[in-house]
């Protein structure tokens, strides 16, 4: 089976590639940063020699990016049978001060860019009659976090199209899940002195797609809502 993941270097993407690994998946990733791919890529390659790991640098926020990656992942394995899209874009900031190009940076890294990945893949998908998508969310899809307008705006917007897309690619037999985490302890909460407890971990989003992956091939899981337990972040 092989499996693409934006944004894998780090959090909630790291931790998916790790599982999907321990589960005998090859693995097509990217990040913005040249040397952390390849640091992953190594640590991979040394891990788990019988697989296939292919990394590659891009950024969501640049429109090429996507679209090469998109080339790359076909280019090194030629089928796909799940797309993760795990790149996310945060800028916190409410509506009414933030600068012009908070909205478009959001959209583009949290929406455009799945959208163009998940048309991508959906269509040779079809093609095979099978596969799975998960775009990765956010509780802020549901309920906007007032610090961050834009960023809910964009993560709402990534889950009307995910809906859109299980809708539209139920009947070729392809699968679409939206993941929903709260705050998840990741290196943009470090120095925090909130208890750990107040968090989840990148490890528990990690198995919940697992999980829904391994599922029967007559069974979607539509939305994974994961919050915190204790917190109310």
């Amino acid at each position: 089976m092989n499996a693409i993941i934006t944004g894998a270097t780090k959090g909630i993407g790291r931790a998916i590639v790790m599982e999907l690994a321990a589960n005998n998946y090859n693995i097509i990733f990217c990040a913005r940063d040249e040397k952390e791919v390849q640091i992953l890529q190594n640590e991979l390659t040394s891990k788990y020699s019988h697989l296939q790991f292919f990394g590659m640098r891009a950024d969501m926020e640049e429109s090429s990016d996507v679209r090469d990656f998109a080339e790359f992942a076909i280019g090194s394995v030629g089928h796909v049978d799940i797309l993760i899209n795990n790149a996310g874009l945060y800028i916190p900031s409410g509506i009414i001060e933030e600068d012009t190009e908070c909205l478009q940076r959001q959209m583009q890294v949290n929406v455009f860019a799945p959208h163009y990945l998940s048309k991508f893949f959906a269509s040779r998908m079809i093609e095979a009659g099978k596969g799975h998508i998960v775009n990765i969310c956010s509780i802020a899809s549901l309920e906007p976090v007032v610090r961050a307008g834009s960023y809910s705006v964009s993560k709402t917007a990534l889950l009307g199209l995910n809906k859109a897309l299980r809708e539209e690619l139920r009947p070729a037999g392809i699968k679409v899940t939206a993941v929903l985490p709260g705050s998840t302890l990741t290196d943009s909460w470090t120095g925090t002195e909130l208890p750990k407890d107040w968090f989840i971990l990148p490890e528990d989003v990690a198995k919940s797609i697992i999980n829904c992956l391994q599922m029967s091939s007559g069974a979607n899981i539509d939305e994974i809502i994961i919050r915190p337990l204790y917190g109310k972040i």
